[in-house]
């Protein structure tokens, strides 16, 4: 048995101590492996109890994850009850989605397999299968609609006469021609029964695997319907062979014409919900189909899955890069723009990584592949949008309950209706009241109520995905839009995270390649800045004879026979360097945030350099949108607070936490909660982890770290900062969007229920009303993938 959370020998010890108590257990836990061996006696101690002591420890018992393809789902019920009942057993944690017909399972393996866990969705009449490929998913999907077209063409050809038959039953004459033969009771047998049990045949397996189960589902409330009207014409056909003056009520085209609008419905949502995926085949096309790569000193072109970490690639001008990478030779412009959304294509050297499915713009390249197959950043994007499609959002749940009490209620309110009519309203018209109770049994069907939500959240975290922001489930997405408070990490998140320079004056001409060529021989991060800035204005290049660095004040440097000085106020007194008259500017450089440095050559100030870590050119921009939305901004930071206030004031944000250590970051999102109100930290550091994790909702800067992602609900791809108040908009619109699918699912139902138990509906008409409904959800979630964020 796998156990976490143990952080040294005495957790390892305790955990073994306590399990050695219970009679008829013998345990020995290896801190080293995180693993129990553990022999028990099964009658007095089960592997669930083992699996409760160890948690009520305080330390967690490992768990697997598995996806599941789930087939046979018609309805809502029926992913409630497989949710159900595979959550009862030990161990298991399992989430069923409609929509994507798939189950996130997760499970103890010491507790259950896959394969109880597939045996126990089979006892319940479904099929779950560990996920397959997606090119074995695309096919299965493509067998299924061409199925439903084949039947429903059948169907089709078989319910059109007897539609047509169904106007010699009208009140009015419409002049029509009616054959004789089509008004006889045997034609109609002979065309309504491959209907009901051919292509109507699905229902019944479906009811019957339901019922045996004691559970029901659309199945059930399909199959009693049809099987009414369709048995009720049978018993009237031969009561009219038996007397041949009687004249027989005949409803064949009544359960035909309900299996095929049925279908109708089915064969649409099957072909809506794959729009819904259109999100994930975006982003599996951008993929390169191939690579060029060097072995044993030839180039040659492999398929992507055969490229492994460490192989050397060579990208020409317009290919895409296949893999993850870093580069050892060449220098071109790369468009990351299908990863990051940043339109300009960035210039790319040797170290540089590279993103796979990128495009090299106008040199070739020779990189060293790092990441391949699952463990790029496409692969990883890819996984996260699956995952978040697959998931549920808290308001789902609410449907889920809704739905699987629904179909019980129904039936009890289509019997109560047949005996109301049978015996009150229309005393032994069976006609009357089984057309009443048929109504009330088609138009209650809860399959647009089950479609409501993952409908919307499919097509909101693919909206998401494809403007650079990833919801890493539908708990997030839903939550996002109830943020009233976000917490801004400064350095990475509203400032580039590496020091730029931004003024320099110099009072002797050709002085800067002195500072440059000290700064060359400093390690320091800002001498960097000093460094890349002198390339980038091609500042001719001198060598120091002799470096060095006084920590705290600056640096010190030997350059053409002449005394370099670079750094504070301090280090200019120390050395007798007068510099009064620039005092102002200095302050002034400082009171705007920036680190200001003088340089002094043989003993007399020449210039002043300032240095910064530049605010992202969006930031303020971003601020000004979450303001829009009425959200409280905060900028916390471990700098001084006469630098963080600068920067706030820069970019709009109106509070500040300064001078905070790393570890406290959490405990001012506390404070902030504590105030009532739902609190996003964006961050994109390992220090911003337990932050994030405090968080109501935490959001990762896509550049940032592995922690950092790993630990937040939302990663905005790219660092994009005006991508924050793209969340938001995309929650709320998602969920007004969710919403309007279940009023209308809910309202739907329970206006059509008293109507069609007054005998105002007839029971086709409630058919094409129910298929309506379910195409009409769809539909409207599919509306998100066009609205603007």
């Amino acid at each position: 048995m796998g156990i976490t959370g143990m952080t040294c020998a005495a957790c390892s010890n305790r955990i073994e101590k306590t399990l050695n108590k219970i009679d008829g257990v013998e345990a020995n836990v290896n801190l080293a492996l995180e693993k129990a061996n553990i022999q028990y006696d099964e009658e007095k101690v089960s592997p669930h109890d083992l699996s409760k002591r160890i948690e009520k420890l305080g330390y967690g018992v490992q768990k697997e994850k598995a996806e599941f393809d789930i087939y046979g789902m018609t309805c809502a019920a029926c992913s409630t009850r497989i949710e159900k009942t595979l959550n009862k057993m030990d161990g298991v944690n399992a989430s069923i989605n409609l929509t994507t017909e798939k189950g996130q399972v997760e499970y103890e393996p010491s507790l259950v397999t896959v394969d109880q866990i597939s045996e126990r969705a089979a006892k319940l009449g479904y099929e779950a299968k560990l996920s397959q490929s997606r090119e074995e998913q695309r096919n299965h999907k493509e067998e299924e609609i061409h199925d439903k077209k084949v039947k429903l063409l059948i169907s089709t050809i078989l319910t059109l006469p007897l539609l047509y038959s169904m106007v010699g039953h009208l009140p009015w004459n419409l002049g029509l021609p009616m054959p004789e033969f089509l008004m006889n009771q045997w034609v109609q047998f002979l065309l309504a029964t491959p209907v009901q049990f051919y292509v109507g045949w699905q229902f019944y397996v479906g009811a019957y695997k339901n019922l045996r189960n004691k559970s029901a589902n659309m199945d059930v409330l399909v199959a009693l319907g049809t099987s009414a009207a369709y048995f009720y014409s049978l018993v009237e056909g031969i009561r009219a062979s038996v007397n041949p003056g009687y004249e027989p009520h005949l409803y064949y085209e009544t359960s035909a014409v309900l299996i095929t609008l049925i279908l109708v419905g089915k064969l649409f949502e099957a072909m809506a919900k794959g729009r819904t995926t259109a999100a994930i085949s975006k982003l599996l096309s951008l993929q390169a189909k191939d690579a060029t790569v060097i072995r044993n000193g030839k180039e040659m072109k492999v398929p992507l899955e055969q490229v492994v970490a460490g192989d050397k690639i060579i990208v020409k001008p317009g290919e895409k890069i296949p893999v993850d990478g870093a580069i050892f030779s060449g220098k071109s412009a790369v468009d990351e723009s299908m990863i990051t959304g940043e339109s300009i294509p960035i210039e790319k050297s040797i170290g540089d990584n590279l993103i796979g499915s990128t495009i090299n713009k106008n040199g070739t390249l020779q990189m060293e592949a790092t990441k391949v197959g699952k463990d790029t950043a496409l692969a990883s994007i890819i996984k996260v949008v699956e995952d978040a499609q697959g998931s549920k959002a808290p308001i789902q749940r609410m449907a889920d309950v809704i739905s699987g009490i629904f179909v019980p209620i129904v039936v009890g309110i289509a019997v109560l209706t047949f005996l109301i009519w049978f015996f009150l309203v229309d005393p032994q018209n069976w006609p009357a009241a089984l057309e009443a109770s048929i109504a009330v049994l088609v138009i209650a069907c809860p399959c647009a109520l089950g479609l409501a939500t993952p409908t919307s959240i499919m097509v909101g975290t693919g909206k998401g995905a494809e403007t650079g922001v990833l919801f890493k489930g539908g708990e997030h997405l839903e939550a996002t839009h109830k943020i009233n408070a976000i917490v801004l990490d400064k350095t990475g998140t509203i400032t580039k995270g590496k020091p730029e320079v931004t003024d320099i004056q110099y009072f002797i001409e050709g002085s800067l390649p002195y500072l440059i060529a000290a700064e060359r021989s400093s390690e320091h991060p800002l001498a960097e800045a000093i460094v890349e800035y002198g390339k980038k204005e091609n500042i001719e290049q001198l060598e120091a004879d002799h470096f060095e660095a006084i920590p705290g004040h600056g640096i010190k440097a030997h350059i053409d026979k002449k005394q370099v000085f670079v750094g504070t106020r301090k280090l200019m007194k120390e050395n007798n360097i007068e510099f009064g008259p620039y005092e102002y500017q200095m302050a002034q450089y400082e009171t705007e945030g920036k680190t200001a440095m003088m340089f002094a050559i043989d003993g007399k100030l020449v210039g002043i350099v300032a240095v910064a870590d530049t605010v992202k050119e969006n930031a303020k921009q971003a601020i000004g949108q979450l303001k829009d939305y009425d959200i409280d901004i905060y900028m916390i930071t471990g700098d001084n607070e006469r630098t963080a206030k600068a920067i706030a004031k820069q970019v709009g944000v109106d509070h500040v936490f300064a001078e905070v250590l790393p570890e406290d970051k959490a405990n001012h999102v506390k404070s902030i909660q504590e105030q009532g109100k739902k609190v996003a930290m964006v961050g994109d550091g390992i220090n911003d982890a337990p932050a994030l994790a405090t968080a109501d909702i935490g959001i990762a800067i896509g550049t940032g770290t592995d922690v950092a992602i790993e630990t937040a609900g939302i990663t905005l791809v790219g660092g994009d900062l005006t991508n924050i108040p793209k969340a938001i908009g995309l929650s709320k619109k998602t969920m007004t969007n969710i919403r309007q699918n279940l009023f209308w699912a809910l309202a739907y139902n329970t206006a059509g229920i008293p109507i069609a138990a007054l005998g105002l509906l007839q029971p086709w008409i409630a058919g094409a009303a129910m298929a309506f409904s379910s195409v009409s959800v769809v539909s409207n979630a599919l509306r998100l993938k066009r609205v603007k964020v």
